[in-house]
């Protein structure tokens, strides 16, 4: 497929937990979306799965994507532990819950329905989807201030 959706996303807390936000950059063909979002009381894992989660909703059909993210977290969850902790019920190696499942539920839903190449990049580090995406996310706390 030539035509390839390239994604930035990017979560940021406040304290851990504490006010949280996320952020992603998508661009098709030339266009980009950004989006942002909030919550006031939360963790960076689950804003760095928000950021996934909503930037792949948004896709309106199926598509191949070339995901980057910072986190370590979504990138193994995503692509080493999840196929085991859906084998065990959604339960660890040491048979606990899966924390944030409801999130890591939400993103197995989403990811039959396209080709997802996920890259991890590192974090402020200077590539500047990433560098955006995480100002996205830091404007997302912002606007909590706001409310």
């Amino acid at each position: 497929m030539s035509n390839i959706v390239v994604v930035y996303t990017d979560g940021a807390c406040r304290g851990n937990p504490g006010p949280g936000g996320w952020g992603a950059i998508l661009n098709y063909n030339g266009i980009e979306k950004e989006l942002l979002g909030a919550e006031k009381h939360t963790t960076n894992n689950r804003m760095e799965l928000m950021a996934v989660i909503k930037a792949l909703e948004i896709l309106k059909q199926s598509c191949s994507v070339k995901l980057y993210s910072d986190s370590s977290y979504v990138l193994k969850g995503i692509t080493d532990w999840m196929p085991n902790w859906k084998k065990r019920d959604w339960k660890t190696v040491s048979k606990t819950a899966v924390k944030n499942e409801d999130l890591w539920r939400r993103l197995d839903g989403l990811i039959t329905d396209h080709y997802i190449e996920w890259l991890w990049i590192k974090g402020h580090s200077g590539n500047v989807g990433n560098e955006r995406a995480d100002l996205l996310a830091n404007k997302g706390i912002d606007s909590l201030l706001f409310l």
